[in-house]
């Protein structure tokens, strides 16, 4: 019997990998450019990526898939190209995994809005996000992780379309959220119990946080999220806020040292899963896999 996510949850705390946009830019992702494009096109690079992490440590990666819903990909006129892609995606980050490691199927958010706010309804939502599971789980990853959602409906929508469509996965759901003296809250106004009570009656089989944050607002963050819920709890960190230099250079205000001097109050808050998200690279994931084996 093959080993699960979940096999290893109960040995230890899970780690996956850092940004992947950001590093793709890094080497040589020209700004504007569908990612997603890179896995046919340049199915080396973003393979490189992938092994990268693996190599610093990572138990799990996430495909080059964040925006390759066909709402998101429209953006690019590329709506046509959903499966084809996401299929791609697939196939690339399961070249890169060593035996006994793990792929997960990243899915991330329309960048749209449902009705009233918006001209899309649920309905459309969930089959977008069906479609792309579907390709996902086709090319052979071994869970799907919905990410960076800011929408607890469109988080919803994008739960039903891929437990419909790829039933034999497990699937992920990471939040995100700002810190206000209130608590913490999505852009749509959601609470973390809130998000909780619904992600877990949907069948999501692990919940969390990812971006926005730093690492160490993530901390209470991730206590919220351990109070809330007995499933396990992710947390993906940003490094910081992201800032754009004169000749283009994406950097963040977090440095490797203050982001990794966090990593500790997360795993004590409850956070069973950890990870870093944009302005993390291979560096801060090899550091977090030393707090890990200690």
């Amino acid at each position: 019997m093959n080993r699960t996510i979940f096999d290893l949850l109960k040995e230890r705390t899970v780690l996956f990998d850092g940004g992947l946009g950001t590093e793709l830019m890094r080497h040589g992702l020209p700004l504007g450019t569908c990612p997603e494009t890179w896995n046919v096109e340049r199915p080396d690079v973003v393979q490189g990526v992938h092994a990268s992490y693996f190599e610093a440590g990572s138990d799990v990666v996430s495909t080059n898939s964040f925006g390759g819903n066909r709402i998101k990909l429209a953006a690019h006129g590329l709506e046509n190209r959903a499966r084809e892609l996401n299929l791609a995606a697939a196939r690339v980050a399961r070249r890169a995994a060593p035996a006994g490691k793990f792929v997960a199927g990243s899915m991330g958010p329309t960048g749209k809005f449902l009705q009233p706010q918006g001209e899309f309804t649920e309905a459309e939502f969930e089959e977008a996000y069906g479609e792309q599971a579907g390709a996902l789980a086709e090319g052979g990853v071994d869970l799907l992780i919905i990410e960076t959602q800011y929408d607890l409906k469109e988080a919803l929508a994008a739960l039903k379309g891929a437990r419909r469509a790829a039933p034999a996965l497990s699937v992920f759901v990471t939040l995100t959220f700002n810190k206000f003296p209130r608590g913490y809250f999505t852009l749509m106004g959601n609470t973390v119990p809130l998000s909780v009570e619904a992600l877990e009656k949907e069948g999501a089989l692990a919940l969390g946080a990812n971006c926005t944050l730093n690492s160490e607002e993530m901390v209470g963050l991730v206590r919220a999220f351990r109070e809330a819920t007995k499933l396990p709890v992710i947390a993906q960190a940003n490094a910081g806020k992201p800032a754009l230099s004169g000749d283009g250079q994406v950097s963040y205000s977090q440095g490797l040292e203050d982001y990794v001097r966090f990593v500790p109050e997360m795993l004590k808050a409850g956070a069973n899963v950890i990870g870093g998200c944009c302005g993390t690279d291979p560096a801060h994931i090899r550091r977090m896999a030393e707090f890990i084996k200690k």
